[in-house]
């Protein structure tokens, strides 16, 4: 079940698209503080974003290039303004698709579920992971965080996918190293502390401090 992130301030209309998101299996919350889209964003970590152009306080624009410095989950952006200047300016701020008003209801579901295909295999298993702001692309080993891509070593993105896979539970030192040398018996369980440290390093430099944490006589864990 995919977590969908609506923000809609025309109320029945919003109730209107809950339901049918949600009768194709779908969770949905809806957003009612329009000052604060990126705290409901970042508490409810959706898997896609459905949002308004016209809002309250801040247009839709605003709150996309908000939530793309946090995260790269796909976002639609749905109004009236449909003409080719809203639509082109919606892609060029981050947006990956657009729907019309009215919307109708099997666009909306067809579009939605087509999206999450793209970025969702048909197991579940997402192409990116995200922790704290910091997606892990899983197709070309790379790691977005506020609008930056960090380019990893083989072994940094090993120890980042098991590490977020694992979110919120202690990944112990043996279970990293026989994910990153699973063929070689002999590597000295210090070479594990450096790689670990050299990734904090990187990490650090683009604002994550703290991001990967170490619990003493047990391993690593991302909160």
């Amino acid at each position: 079940m995919h977590r969908i992130l609506l923000v809609e301030d025309d109320f029945a209309l919003a109730e209107a698209m809950k339901r049918q998101i949600e009768s194709w299996d779908n969770e949905v919350r809806t957003v009612t503080d329009f000052q604060h889209v990126t705290e409901a964003f970042s508490e409810y970590d959706p898997h896609l974003v459905l949002l308004d152009i016209q809002l309250p306080f801040f247009n839709g624009y605003h709150w996309c290039s908000e939530i793309r410095k946090l995260s790269a989950v796909p976002i639609v952006f749905i109004s009236s303004a449909s003409d080719n200047m809203n639509i082109v300016m919606a892609m060029s701020m981050g947006g990956d698709d657009f729907i019309a008003k009215p919307v109708d209801p099997m666009v909306l579901t067809a579009k939605i579920s087509a999206i999450l295909r793209r970025a969702y295999d048909m197991s579940g298993k997402t192409s990116y992971l995200e922790a704290a702001g910091a997606m892990l692309n899983l197709n070309d080993g790379s790691l977005h965080y506020n609008g930056e891509r960090i380019e990893l070593t083989k072994n940094e993105f090993r120890i980042l996918e098991t590490l977020m896979e694992n979110r919120g539970k202690i990944v112990s030192r043996d279970q990293l190293m026989m994910r990153l040398w699973q063929d070689d018996c002999y590597v000295e369980e210090n070479t594990l502390t450096v790689n670990v440290t050299r990734l904090r390093r990187k990490l650090e430099g683009y604002g994550l401090e703290g991001f990967i944490t170490t619990k003493t006589g047990s391993g690593y864990i991302i909160a």
